[in-house]
């Protein structure tokens, strides 16, 4: 089983062109991690999720949507508290910035489950559940724990600045995993924050960052570039790009997710869950990986909200 750790919270959505200045908001299931155990229930991985929901209303809607995609709730926390909330703002191309209501709010409140189960192959990591505490310090001992176990672990830091106090010390952190991260994942805005660069102006610096990043223990890094597609650079050497899918985009919400799950689909499958595995992957299995991730997140940009593929809506992995 995959387990994935982080944050469930519900999206507030803009709905529809309106003549009025504020849009009616409709809300979508959501939260990095909680789209990355959708996407692989509904690609058909055995998938976990270790969170903290509320028992409010939204927290019951958090927990119908996890069992109908096919997702294991034994790790599942309940507590009174309510639903963290993101306001999403869309921009012209129907990119997304978020605003954050966690004050309060089951998400960081996650208490430590100890050992992960018998059989747990990869542990999927990042967003909020990395930043909020008291939970980010839970499930950072779950990393270490599931490195020391020899689990594969997937890191997606997907930074949401405004809710980090200290980038200085949060970039420490975040050096501080790798030696335990098996493949990191990120975005090309994500990765120049972490190094604190300009990524349209400082490209050489950015990848001097990959770079040292890899030097520091994963195998591979994946970056994503929106609609310029993504890339990996791995420990080896290897250098992988592919263009994006051409869809019309109706909003880019859970695409990098998305591109997590189908990535970690894809390695599953492949029997390539292991540091050795990905460290041997030669640029031809890097390209089919990145194009299945790619034919995955097309798919979920082309509707509303996260809402990532079933499998049977891709060509199989190969």
């Amino acid at each position: 089983m995959i387990i994935v750790g982080g944050e469930a919270l519900v999206d507030l959505v803009p709905e529809g062109a309106s003549a009025e200045e504020l849009p009616p908001l409709r809300p979508w299931l959501g939260g990095g991690p909680y789209n990355i155990a959708i996407a692989l229930g509904r690609l058909g991985e055995p998938v976990g999720m270790l969170t903290r929901l509320s028992t409010d209303r939204f927290g019951e809607k958090l927990s119908e949507r996890l069992s109908e995609a096919g997702v294991d709730t034994a790790l599942v926390q309940r507590g009174p508290e309510p639903t963290t909330l993101a306001v999403v703002e869309l921009d012209e191309n129907g990119a997304a910035r978020y605003g954050f209501h966690t004050e309060g709010t089951a998400t960081p409140l996650l208490a430590d489950p100890g050992q992960l189960p018998e059989g747990t192959e990869a542990v999927s990591l990042g967003t909020l559940g990395m930043v909020l505490e008291p939970g980010a310090s839970v499930y950072e001992r779950v990393l270490f724990r599931a490195a020391e176990r020899g689990s594969f672990v997937a890191l997606d830091p997907n930074i949401r600045a405004d809710l980090i106090g200290d980038p200085d010390a949060y970039r420490r952190r975040f050096r501080d995993w790798l030696p335990a991260v098996t493949l990191l994942k990120l975005s090309v805005e994500d990765a120049a924050w972490l190094a604190g660069v300009d990524s349209e102006t400082e490209s050489e610096p950015l990848f001097a960052a990959l770079r040292d990043w890899l030097d520091r223990g994963p195998s591979a890094v994946v970056l994503t570039r929106g609609a310029d597609g993504m890339a990996v650079l791995t420990a080896a050497g290897e250098f992988v790009e592919v263009e994006a899918a051409r869809v019309p985009v109706v909003d880019t919400i859970g695409a990098g997710d998305t591109i997590q799950a189908a990535l970690l689909a894809w390695l599953r499958r492949e029997g390539a869950l292991s540091a050795a595995a990905i460290s041997g992957m030669d640029a031809g299995s890097w390209r089919a990986a990145l194009s299945y991730a790619a034919a995955a997140a097309g798919v979920t940009v082309s509707r509303s909200g996260a809402q990532p593929p079933y499998a049977g809506e891709l060509a199989e992995p190969r």
